[in-house]
C-alpha cells in the first residue's frame, strides 16, 4: 500500500528535476563487478567520500560512486535522486548510506532493487538521535529544531585519535539544516528483492545510540556491525579503512567474489 501511495504521488506531484552531482571512480575497476553508490549524511557532500572510501572501493575492483544531496530536498526527493542514478549504472548497484543518507537508502530501497545495501551509522530512528544531540551538544541542535543550522561538535563525530586541525576543517565544511521528516518520518518500506543489508557502527557513536543500531540491524535480519573508538562519522574518522574493509569483505562474500 505504501508504493502504491509513493507512486501515485510521483503522478500528481512529481519530484522537481535537478543537475545531480556525482563523483565516480572507475578506472581499472572490475565492469562485471556491481557498482557501489554512496549516500552522504547530513550536512555532508559526494566529498565525504571522494577522499577514503571511494579509493579504496576502487582499489578491490569496485566502480565507485558518491551522490551530493540536492539542497533543500525532503526525504522524497532525495530517495528519487538514488534511485535515478543506481538506474543510471551499467548494472545492479551497491547502495550505501551514510547518517541520514542511509534513511534516504532505506526508502530508496523500497523503489530500487539493489544488489546489495549496507547503512553505515544510520539514523534511522529520529527521536532517539535528537536526544542523543541534545544531550551531547545542546547549543548546536537547539537552533536546528527552530528551523536553523545544527552546528555538530568534535565529540559527535570524531574519535579522539583524529588531529585537532582536521576535525576543524571538517567541521567548518558542514552545513546541517534538518528536515522536521527526520525525526517524524513514517518507517521505511520493505526493500524491493529482498537484498542482504548490512549495518556497520560504532558502540561510541554520538548520534546514533546503540540501541538504534540494534533495531535497525534486527529490522534487516542481523546484528551490526562495531568499530569501537570510533565516531558518528566512519567515512573521514582516523580509522576510516575498518569499516570500509569490512564492508568490502562482507560485500565479496554475499557476491562469491
Amino acid at each position: 500500500m505504501k508504493s502504491e501511495l509513493l507512486r501515485f504521488q510521483d503522478w500528481t506531484d512529481p519530484v522537481r528535476p535537478v543537475e545531480r552531482e556525482v563523483v565516480s571512480m572507475t578506472e581499472e575497476t572490475d565492469a562485471k563487478l556491481p557498482p557501489l553508490l554512496f549516500v552522504p549524511g547530513l550536512g555532508h557532500g559526494a566529498w565525504a567520500f571522494a577522499e577514503h572510501w571511494l579509493p579504496a572501493t576502487a582499489a578491490r575492483g569496485f566502480p565507485a560512486h558518491a551522490l551530493t544531496p540536492r539542497p533543500g530536498g525532503d526525504l522524497r526527493a532525495h530517495a528519487h535522486d538514488v534511485v535515478q542514478v543506481a538506474a543510471s549504472l551499467p548494472r545492479q548497484a551497491v547502495l550505501v548510506g551514510h547518517g541520514a543518507g542511509a534513511l534516504v537508502v532505506a526508502y530508496a530501497m523500497g523503489r530500487y532493487p539493489a544488489r546489495a545495501a549496507v547503512l553505515a551509522a544510520p539514523v534511522m530512528d529520529g527521536w532517539p538521535a535528537l536526544g542523543a544531540a541534545l544531550r551531547a551538544n545542546p547549543f548546536g541542535t537547539l537552533p536546528a529544531i527552530f528551523g536553523g543550522r545544527l552546528r555538530l561538535n568534535r565529540k559527535q563525530l570524531f574519535g579522539p585519535g583524529l588531529p585537532e586541525e582536521r576535525a576543524t576543517a571538517i567541521l567548518d565544511r558542514l552545513d546541517a539544516r534538518p528536515r522536521r521528516e527526520l525525526v517524524t518520518h513514517a518507517p521505511a518500506p520493505r526493500p524491493a528483492g529482498d537484498p542482504p543489508v548490512l549495518v556497520v557502527g560504532s558502540p561510541d557513536d554520538r548520534v546514533v545510540p546503540r540501541k538504534s543500531l540494534d533495531r535497525t540491524a534486527t529490522r534487516y535480519g542481523g546484528a551490526p556491525l562495531l568499530f569501537p573508538g570510533m565516531g558518528h562519522d566512519l567515512p573521514l574518522d582516523v580509522a576510516w579503512a575498518e569499516p570500509i574493509e569490512a564492508i568490502l569483505d562482507w560485500l565479496g562474500k554475499e557476491l562469491g567474489h
